[in-house]
């Protein structure tokens, strides 16, 4: 339970193509672990905003624990990201996290054309300064940032290194494209697009390789479906309510 935006947020990329979401966009997933016990839920919300007079987004993605795993593990998380709509960039990022008793509330104020990112950790009362490369997405822009790119002629095997910054460190994010596939889910079947980001193996994920993402096959691409396993047992979410989504869901 402790990835589970993180989860949510790491699949596709390549080139812009049109515009994939809009304001007042809202999406809902459901949690579940061991494939039967719901876990929880997670939203993420669109709307639009300006930053020195140019046209941005702002998200907020949330995610909790509900029912009996809230008895043993409360988890409850916001995370929030501003980025400009011509192209994607964030440049103000919250994290503010509370999962079992770990907590964190952290900002990022990104600078990216003079290449820096100012790290506020409001526990702790400090700011810190940090090099990026250009072009750096937070755990959340990402999302979106990839929701933009083309991936009509993507083949088996293709895959593509996204630049993220999270936690004081600049990660490269390998994504797998694995095909396409139809699949069920509460709405009907949707043509999906199936894609493996790889991952570090440790403490949460079983494997390298232990994350599935299914993506619309469309204009919009949300997130349908993620399958993770875990170290111990295994979270699915899957698209449970949507609304405000810039072209129609192609349903079979």
């Amino acid at each position: 339970m402790k990835k589970i935006i993180y989860i949510l947020v790491i699949f596709i990329t390549t080139s812009v193509f049109s515009q994939a979401f809009e304001d007042g966009e809202k999406l809902k997933f459901r949690l579940s672990y061991s494939s039967f016990l719901t876990a929880g839920y997670a939203t993420m919300d669109v709307k639009k905003t300006v930053k020195n007079g140019k046209k941005a987004y702002h998200v907020v993605g949330k995610g909790k624990t509900t029912g009996m795993i809230s008895w043993f593990f409360k988890v409850k998380d916001r995370y929030e990201t501003y980025f400009y709509k011509n192209n994607s960039l964030p440049y103000h990022f919250k994290r503010k996290i509370d999962e079992g008793g770990y907590t964190k509330d952290k900002e990022i104020l990104f600078d990216q054309e003079n290449n820096n990112a100012l790290v506020i950790n409001n526990e702790k009362n400090t700011k810190k300064n940090y090099t990026i490369s250009g072009n750096v997405q937070d755990l959340l822009s990402a999302l979106y940032y990839m929701r933009n790119q083309d991936i009509s002629n993507f083949t088996v095997g293709r895959e593509i290194v996204l630049k993220l910054f999270m936690d004081e460190e600049s990660l490269n994010m390998k994504l797998r494209f694995l095909g396409r596939e139809t699949i069920k889910t509460k709405f009907g079947q949707i043509k999906a697009a199936k894609f493996r980001p790889i991952v570090q193996a440790g403490r949460v994920f079983k494997e390298k390789e232990s994350v599935t993402v299914w993506v619309s096959d469309d204009e919009n691409k949300i997130p349908l479906r993620i399958k993770a396993s875990l170290s111990v047992g295994s979270l699915r979410a899957d698209l449970y309510t949507y609304k405000g989504l810039a072209h129609d869901l192609k349903i079979e």
